[in-house]
């Protein structure tokens, strides 16, 4: 017979949302999920985005905002061959899908953003990676 207790689990949330507080001291649920809404996935979409919306340089990637009138904000993601093999661009994509999905709470609705790795984001560590992506959507959000 061992001396310890089972831990309760008292608040317990599904391990999609997390909870956030909001300027009141109320705490909200705030989805971390990825569904197809979240994604930009045709070609014409893209080019729209590259033709009319801005362009913002950083260290590991270059971004293309885009305002639309819809309550969704929506990302697309390019890694091009020049970049790496098949398991680098993957992994790009990867962290850039995380980075994304777990702070969604920052970006404003009505954006659309596409998103162009860099070879430098290949040997990046997440951390890194995941602290120029927030302050790129603290960007997007106060323009």
């Amino acid at each position: 017979m061992n001396n310890f207790s089972e831990p309760t689990k008292v608040g317990t949330l599904n391990s999609d949302y997390r909870l956030l507080t909001t300027g009141y001291g109320q705490m909200t649920e705030v989805s971390e999920k990825f569904p197809k809404t979240d994604r930009i996935l045709k070609r014409d979409v893209f080019r729209r985005v590259y033709e009319e919306g801005r362009k913002i340089q950083f260290t590991y990637f270059t971004a293309f905002v885009l305002t639309k009138q819809t309550d969704t904000a929506r990302i697309g993601i390019t890694a091009t061959r020049k970049m790496g093999n098949s398991v680098e661009r993957n992994r790009a994509r990867r962290l850039v899908r995380e980075a994304f999905r777990k702070n969604k709470w920052l970006v404003p609705h009505g954006v659309d953003i596409v998103i162009n790795v860099k070879r430098s984001l290949v040997e990046a560590a997440y951390r890194d990676f995941e602290g120029e992506f927030i302050t790129f959507l603290q960007r997007v959000g106060q323009k």
